[in-house]
């Protein structure tokens, strides 16, 4: 063997064979002869050590992570990959520059991309109904539309920023974005909102798949629920900016406020979208503002999870497997009925409270508040699942009781003499928001395999678009501005969301022991320090139960 490979990418064949017999002896089926057993699981190893080896020295490298890739043609050895690990000041360091290069990017995109959502809400406050003569049903429509072009444009954009460069997907898709903003405020008619509002989804649709799978990159898993966490909570701050926001451009007199309200915010958008298309990395490997070392560092920190950087050839094995993962269909219901709430709320609570006040710019000030709430409920719940080892779902489930109890003083208390009763309730009900950023990134944290992590993450938001068409219809016109209807299904939303968290526990909880019971029974593997499954694009289901990587996490629960 050529020694200038790095040992940590070709598994020594002995070695290898050493690894499966005391797999094998601890895992033997009682169907095979323990002897042919062994003899197969031998000559299987050999192959594939001999396949790799010939692989890499003849320049053919089919089926390995970018990242270990970048590795190989570096020449980073085991022993250098784990005293770069070791260095925990090194380590500190490298994770502050990385959240001083992506969070503010990351975290002003979303606040843009939440106000600019919420410019039909806006607008919907001030004069939009009267300029375009639009019904309240057709309003409805308009908020669903959004999502059904959300729906159409997922996979191909998330095929596209596999195939391509992730990041220039990201920023061009929001350049398009801020310009369908400016040409929103051009239209006299329904059709033509319409219209807009369905590009601007196509657009906006792959910012979010994109950026968890830019934490997953990044990020180890212990840091990615917070990390997500910071930058989800930009909704909240979008909620707060885009009310102090609109509250100023509701004083404009000279056109009509809604169409101010869609040229200034699209403007902002489309100068942010340039920005990005400068700072934002495409990936670990292409990063201009990172050493070597630190490059390898992030890949080696990556490589801990077993879920890998990045592949970005398409594996139809690996879309098989996560369709028939019980956590990737929790995670789909759990996600429908997450947004069939939020379809709700972010459409209609602006049209709520001005039943209460009956004021264009209280209304909108009133809403400020929401944000803050919003911020508190995010950064506290993901700080959490961040702290405490295997809490997310207790998370989850627990930031789904003030929603509960949010809906139903919306729903019960009376909107005429107890208005400050309604409006604790609106302002506590957006707590479902916490348990929406932990259920996005565990796709990306818990499940491995490239392929089947975006497709996990693309099914995660079809039903994230399914629930935010869904929505919107549960509030009636006749029923305002109470909207009994609405109330209900939030609250069986959120009850059935509960129950799917608990059952998303006992899941994780099962597979963990399982997880458990199979390193337990291996034997005699003392000072391998790695099996080679992490070097490879391997799925969850795939990676070997071996304890053979010393800081291995099983899946968070």
């Amino acid at each position: 063997m050529d020694p200038t490979i790095p040992s940590l990418i070709i598994p020594d064949t002995r070695t290898e064979i050493f690894r499966l017999y005391s797999y094998i002896s601890g895992f033997n089926s009682g169907d095979m002869d323990p002897a042919m057993d062994i003899e197969k699981k031998i000559t299987s190893a050999t192959k594939d050590s001999i396949t790799a080896e010939k692989d890499l020295q003849t320049g053919i490298i089919t089926d390995l992570d970018e990242g270990e890739v970048f590795l190989r043609k570096n020449g980073i050895t085991n022993d250098r990959l784990h005293d770069l690990m070791g260095d925990k000041p090194r380590n500190k360091r490298l994770v502050r520059k990385v959240d001083l290069l992506l969070m503010p990017l990351l975290a002003g995109t979303y606040m843009l991309q939440y106000i600019d959502k919420s410019a039909l809400a806006y607008s919907a406050v001030f004069d939009l109904f009267t300029t375009t003569h639009m019904s309240s049903n057709q309003y409805s429509w308009l908020a669903s539309i959004f999502y059904f072009a959300y729906l159409v444009a997922e996979y191909p954009w998330g095929y596209v920023a596999q195939k391509t460069k992730m990041a220039k997907v990201v920023s061009g898709n929001i350049v398009a974005w801020g310009a369908m903003l400016m040409i929103t405020a051009a239209c006299t008619s329904f059709t033509g909102m319409a219209i807009c509002r369905f590009l601007l989804g196509v657009f906006e649709a792959p910012i979010t798949p994109c950026f968890m799978m830019i934490v997953g990159m990044w990020y180890t898993r212990s840091e990615q629920p917070f990390r997500a966490g910071v930058f989800y909570s930009c909704n909240g701050v979008g909620a707060m900016v885009g009310g102090l926001l609109t509250f100023g451009i509701g004083q404009i007199k000279t056109i009509a406020v809604w169409r101010a309200i869609y040229l200034i915010l699209g403007g902002v958008t489309l100068l942010w979208g340039l920005l990005m298309f400068v700072w934002l990395p495409d990936d670990i490997m292409s990063a201009k503002r990172f050493t070597l070392e630190e490059k390898a560092l992030l890949i080696g920190r990556g490589r801990l999870a077993r879920t890998g950087i990045i592949n970005r050839r398409i594996k139809w094995y690996q879309i098989r497997e996560a369709l028939i993962d019980p956590q990737v269909w929790i995670l789909f219901f759990f996600m429908l009925l997450n947004e069939t709430i939020n379809g709700g709320i972010a459409s209609f609570s602006k049209l709520i409270i001005k039943g209460l006040t009956g004021d264009a710019l209280t209304t909108v000030a009133l809403g400020i508040p929401f944000g803050a709430f919003q911020v508190f409920w995010v950064l506290s719940g993901t700080y959490l699942a961040s702290r405490i080892p295997n809490f997310r779902t207790i998370v989850m489930f627990a930031y789904l009781i003030p929603t509960i109890i949010g809906i139903c003083i919306m729903w019960k208390v009376s909107h005429k003499t107890n208005k400050v009763g309604v409006l604790f309730g609106y302002y506590i009900v957006g707590s479902y928001v916490c348990s929406l950023v932990l259920a996005l990134q565990m796709p990306a944290t818990n499940l491995g395999g490239y392929t089947k992590r975006t497709t996990s993450v693309g099914l995660v938001f079809l039903a994230y678009c399914v629930g935010n068409i869904i929505g919107p219809h549960a509030f009636l016109a006749k029923e305002a501005p109470i909207y009994q209807t609405g109330c209900k299904v939030i609250l069986a939303c959120s009850s059935a969301q509960a129950v799917l968290a608990i059952s998303l526990r006992l899941l994780l909880i099962y597979r963990n022991k399982q997880r458990d019971a199979a390193a337990a029974n291996v034997t005699g593997v003392e000072g391998i320090e790695a099996s080679g499954d992490e070097l490879h694009d391997l799925t969850d289901f795939e990676v070997s139960p071996l304890p053979s990587y010393p800081f291995l996490p099983g899946k968070m629960c």
